[in-house]
């Protein structure tokens, strides 16, 4: 038998910090991967993983990609949480001929030719949940974010749809990173009674508030999620074990839950430890096991290329992976990928109620999609223009 070829993978994510948990389940994805590409006979290479970790300093980010691309050798870097240290590494991958591989939901309104977008887009996430709630529950929105990127570009996308669509947004309020003192927030929402919560915290702050809500619906039936429900695109399986029962009832959308009933995620499920299953699989760990799929059909597909031409032999076939087979967007590196809509169960699981009929087509820009939901529409704000 051959020996095999080994290739060095970058490993970029910090486990420590307020967002310890989603990087936590994209660092787990992608070493799963990587030994499960290992010990495939099938497999002509062995990827031997470089670990970086920021330790939730996001000033780090950029020197530590730059060590994995030039000390270690590495051409693909399976990493990144927030959109702010994705940013950070951005120029240092493009000033070379590698590639970042982005396992995590995010806001859009980006394109790299060096990144691979391995997670939901806006047109993926927040526009198929509030096409979901209003109808169901009313058009008085109320939303709470980390005071970040994240949580800014998802309340402002949610108010212009909101808008459009002839509802109202009661309030806005962002939260520091990590910060858990968000009982005016809790109470603000009590006076104003919204329709719904959609809900962009992260990590700490957002189990604070969570918490905080589920103890207001229990002391006042009129917040049960029955009535005024919690809307999440970024709360996952390994959180809502953490904090359960508080978001039973309340509702998230993701490309992945473990809850999946597809041949592809029960093989996938029975594969990985044990240990890991009952600590929950969220769509963070799926992606960024997806995206060493990725690299790996890359690799086979074209080994002696660069690494963007790995990329490009990927476009052309469609990998097996636990969200399915999976087609890369030939413009702009961002994933076509299926939007299910699940509900927070008493156990810390979700059920799985919603599924796209095929894979939605990443919009990152916005530039195809209908920014309104149901039948009223407010026209768009007239936009002044230059008459020559």
């Amino acid at each position: 038998m051959a020996e095999k070829i080994r290739v060095p993978v970058g490993i970029l994510f910090s486990r420590s910090g307020s967002y310890a948990g989603p990087a936590g389940q994209g660092y787990a994805g992608a070493l799963s991967a990587i030994e499960a590409v290992n010990a495939d006979p099938e497999s002509r290479f062995e990827l031997r993983p470089v670990v970086a970790d920021p330790g939730g300093n996001t000033d780090r980010y950029a020197p530590l990609a730059r060590k994995l691309l030039v000390e270690h050798g590495v051409k693909h870097i399976v990493g990144c949480t927030t959109s702010w240290s994705r940013k950070e590494v951005i120029p240092v991958i493009e000033k070379t001929d590698a590639l970042l591989w982005y396992p995590c939901m995010y806001e859009g309104f980006e394109a790299s030719e060096n990144v691979v977008y391995v997670g939901a887009c806006s047109n993926q996430h927040v526009l198929p949940i509030l096409e979901f709630a209003m109808p169901a529950f009313g058009d008085k929105g109320f939303l709470v974010g980390s005071n970040y990127i994240w949580g800014w570009e998802t309340c402002r996308l949610a108010r212009e749809v909101i808008g459009r669509s002839g509802g109202v947004v009661l309030g806005e309020r962002q939260v520091s990173l990590g910060d858990t003192d968000i009982g005016h927030i809790v109470e603000e929402i009590r006076r104003k009674r919204p329709d719904f919560i959609l809900n962009s915290l992260v990590g700490p702050s957002s189990y604070a508030f969570l918490k905080a809500y589920r103890a207001l619906g229990e002391e006042d039936p009129d917040f049960l999620p029955a009535r005024r429900p919690v809307l999440s695109c970024n709360f996952l399986e390994n959180e809502m074990r953490e904090i359960a029962p508080a978001y039973e009832g309340n509702f998230t959308t993701a490309i992945y839950f473990q809850a999946l009933e597809t041949a592809d995620n029960r093989a996938f499920l029975a594969s990985l430890d044990p240990a890991l299953v009952d600590g929950g699989i969220s769509a963070c760990f799926a992606q960024a096991y997806a995206s060493v799929l990725l690299i790996r059909a890359g690799l086979e597909a074209a080994e002696q290329a660069t690494a963007t031409a790995q990329l490009e032999a990927v476009k052309a076939l469609r990998p097996s992976t636990p969200l399915g087979p999976l087609t890369i967007d030939p413009a702009t590196n961002h994933l076509h990928a299926p939007v299910h809509i699940a509900r927070g169960t008493a156990d810390g699981r979700y059920a799985v109620f919603h599924h796209s009929r095929e894979a939605v087509a990443p919009d990152p820009f916005l530039s195809r999609t209908p920014l309104t939901v149901g039948a009223r529409q407010t026209p768009a704000p007239a936009r002044l223009r230059i008459v020559p």
